[in-house]
């Protein structure tokens, strides 16, 4: 079974980045989840959309400004799917969390 990984990559300096390890149960576990191929081996990782709606949903262990700074790069790189985005949130339950922070920064 591949391992899920969820990274706050593109907001962390250096060689080695902190690992914090969250558990997460039912739908929140499979939604949002990619395939990738790396050294050889299949991993699956979860898309942009869910590890923001992740970051939303354990902010107060990660910080709200780097929730807020995902989002804030998720909006900006116009990759994001807005449909994704949001049945993600919803998944992770933080849609009217997300929803006034995602007017703002439009």
């Amino acid at each position: 079974m591949a391992a899920r990984f969820a990274v706050i990559a593109a907001l962390v300096i250096g060689e080695r980045p902190p690992l914090r390890v969250f558990r997460f149960g039912g739908e929140s576990f499979s939604a949002g989840v990619e395939r990738h191929e790396i050294d050889g081996a299949e991993v699956n990782i979860y898309s942009a959309a869910k590890t923001v709606a992740d970051c939303f949903k354990f902010r107060n262990a990660v910080g709200i400004d780097t929730a807020l700074e995902g989002l804030e790069l998720y909006l900006a790189s116009r990759r994001g799917n807005v449909d994704e985005r949001m049945r993600c949130a919803q998944v992770c339950q933080v849609a009217a969390v997300m929803r006034p922070c995602v007017e703002a920064l439009l």
